[in-house]
């Protein structure tokens, strides 16, 4: 995409297919091996479980997945982060993910089993971040920092 923005590169072509960074949506996408494809967000609302692209000030691009929507803003969480963000406004999300390749495999956010994934990951989010904050505990216990 050279130096053209994430916006510009939306505006002009609609949707673009990109490799993720980091490990925040694992283990749905793992970064060098998973691509996700996300489409230009328009002026329709983001929906509960909806992994959408959004930019932090002041260039700073996040994919994490909707777990709540609110009046004037969303909740987000990255599918392997323990930290809920709070104050997402539609003005920040650029674009919203359409569909991935997993392992090789292609798949589009209407997939059952993406649909179900996407369900237990955030009905469970509160277990699940219990446990990993728990892991994270017990490990520093073991290795002798606190």
């Amino acid at each position: 995409m050279n130096s053209m923005r994430y916006e510009e590169y939306l505006e002009q072509n609609g949707s673009m297919t990109y490799s993720n960074v980091g490990v925040s949506m694992m283990p749905l996408l793992k970064q060098g091996r998973d691509l996700f494809t996300v489409k230009k967000k328009g002026k329709q609302r983001c929906k509960k479980y909806d992994v959408v692209l959004y930019r932090r000030p002041p260039s700073h691009y996040v994919l994490h997945r909707v777990i709540k929507v609110r009046a004037h803003d969303y909740v987000i969480l990255g599918d392997n982060c323990t930290v809920r963000e709070y104050g997402i406004t539609d003005r920040d999300i650029i674009g919203v993910m359409t569909g991935y390749v997993h392992n090789g495999r292609k798949r589009t956010t209407d997939f059952w089993g993406y649909r179900l994934y996407s369900f237990l990951w955030v009905n469970f989010s509160g277990l699940r971040i219990l446990l990993q904050k728990s892991k994270r505990r017990l490990g520093r216990i073991l290795h002798g920092r606190r």
